[in-house]
């Protein structure tokens, strides 16, 4: 236990039964904190999550829901409230990408990219911040982005531009609630062995690749992301509002002009 003020203070997080998730709900039970896990579509590794949680001094429950569904993603409000007396800290960690060249990407999938990238975003700030003010309590949002708000990706137009709304999202919203102290933060992972990446990275061409454009030359542990978060939540972070916070070993530094290259 590391932030010793966060022991029995309560968190949700979207997208939380697997990668960096995960990572963030386990970092969360080993400071004593009690987590609700939404999932979408995988219900054991959910409930397999709920039972590492409580071996680790942690207390969690696991609750499906479509973040893009304000009646689902009030069910995660509701559950927290019922079962662990309400809310401290809400983690939009829910996500998805898939890979198109622009001018062939269906309709269909920017739809749903956007619904759970950045509409998802939304729909959980504006359920913890009702909660947050309608009790009249500091609260703390914490927004999951990516390097993509800021470095473009070709053939992921959709992933980008979601994660580049989040980014203003979060600063705004930050800025319109500061003064309730209620706290609106992004973590942007860069390059992270999650299992959305595990096919990619076991590729040893397509790991020297990703490898190349990261500085610190590796590729992250989610556990690292899930320590930016653990900060984040904690009143070590008590000034720190709007900002995202990358976990990307540099990436986001041009690393193409590393060692005086251009």
């Amino acid at each position: 236990m590391v932030f010793q003020e966060l022991k029995g203070k309560v968190a949700v997080i979207t997208g939380g039964s697997m990668g960096i998730g995960s990572a963030i709900a386990k970092r969360f039970a080993e400071e004593g904190m009690k987590v609700v896990i939404n999932y979408h579509s995988h219900p054991e590794a959910a409930q397999e999550l709920v039972e590492l949680l409580k071996e680790t001094g942690g207390e969690g429950i696991a609750v499906q829901a479509d973040v893009s569904s304000e009646a689902d993603v009030q069910k995660l409000v509701d559950t927290a409230v019922e079962h662990f007396g309400g809310i401290d800290v809400w983690v939009n960690n829910a996500g998805m990408e898939n890979k198109h060249n622009t001018h062939e990407l269906p309709l269909e999938d920017w739809k749903r990219v956007i619904d759970v990238n950045l509409t998802g975003v939304f729909i959980g700030a504006k359920a913890a911040l009702n909660y947050f003010v309608t009790n009249n309590k500091k609260g703390n949002i914490i927004n999951t982005s990516s390097v993509h708000e800021q470095i473009p990706w070709p053939t992921f137009a959709h992933y980008a531009a979601s994660k580049g709304g989040v980014k203003l999202f979060t600063e705004t919203v930050a800025m319109e609630y500061a003064a309730r102290d209620i706290r609106v933060n992004s973590i942007g992972p860069g390059a992270i062995n999650t299992p959305i990446n595990a096919k990619k990275f076991a590729d040893p061409k397509q790991l020297e690749a990703t490898t190349s454009m990261v500085p610190m030359q590796r590729i992250g542990d989610p556990s690292e992301v899930a320590a930016a978060a653990a900060w984040l939540a904690s009143d070590e972070s008590s000034y720190v509002t709007g900002i995202t916070l990358f976990v990307d070993g540099g990436m986001t530094l041009y690393p193409a002009f590393q060692d005086g290259k251009g």
